[in-house]
């Protein structure tokens, strides 16, 4: 078989331009592919629930990938495990109530299980403002390319529209920033020290729709909330992510 060029490029084209076309209306945009968001993606999906995940960089995993400080392993604790075994990652216990787990395995399963659950991925694509009716619900995205941003360019965005957008965008809370920078009532006290015990009891808590149309999760609900941090320890995120889903579910009725 002879190779040609451009019918490679047109079948990219072709594909990503079709489900482009399909996505630009869905049940539940997930902004930011870390943790929180590739859970709540994957469970929503799990659902029936057209979903889309839009991530600004050019790979999702967020901070998971890293471990902590570079070495690539996290904690999980128990009261989390059981997302490890939902998600086939495999964990060992270093001390009771304390497991670990290779941070690259935690991100591949985590992202394949959201593709096998049907959700589409939209990397080096931000979200860089929020469409708000008469109603004063989110509504949609603004969305443009990563690498417009970044360069600054002054190109025009499209715009996709949304039941639930769901910010995953981690300790800048960027989605939520937006809304309160514009005007909507969403107080935004800011992300605390570390302390991991009180920030992995309090985040599912937190974790919640908190202004219409927007839900909150990982540790972008943290920041909203004004809670502190907790650096390579990752249950909470995992249980954010689900009640997020568990959230955007209720509310379409699911």
């Amino acid at each position: 078989m002879e190779l040609d060029e451009v019918t490679i490029s047109r079948a990219i084209v072709a594909e990503q331009s079709r489900i482009l076309l399909e996505y630009l209306d869905v049940d539940v945009a997930v902004v930011g592919g870390g943790p929180s968001g590739l859970t709540c993606a994957a469970l929503c999906a799990e659902k029936g629930v057209k979903t889309a995940l839009i991530e600004r960089k050019l790979s999702v995993g967020g901070g998971m990938w890293g471990g902590g400080m570079m070495f690539p392993r996290i904690v999980v604790q128990e009261e989390a495990r059981r997302l490890l075994d939902r998600f086939g990652i495999a964990s060992s216990e270093y001390a009771p109530g304390y497991y670990l787990a290779s941070s690259v395995e935690s991100v591949a399963k985590l992202t394949a299980a959201a593709c096998n659950a049907g959700v589409e991925f939209f990397t080096l694509v931000s979200v860089e403002d929020v469409v708000m009716k008469g109603d004063g619900r989110v509504g949609g995205l603004v969305i443009n390319w990563t690498p417009v941003e970044m360069t600054g360019m002054h190109v025009d965005p499209l715009t996709l529209a949304c039941r639930y957008t769901v910010d995953a965008t981690g300790h800048d809370a960027m989605i939520a920033h937006m809304i309160a920078h514009k005007g909507g009532d969403l107080p935004i006290r800011g992300e605390r020290f570390m302390w991991a015990d009180r920030a992995e009891a309090q985040i599912v808590g937190h974790t919640a729709e908190v202004f219409p149309g927007l839900v909150v999760t990982g540790m972008a609900a943290n920041a909203v909330a004004g809670e502190y941090r907790m650096g390579p320890i990752f249950g909470g995120m995992l249980l954010s992510g689900e009640q997020a889903a568990r959230v955007v579910l209720d509310g379409l009725g699911r």
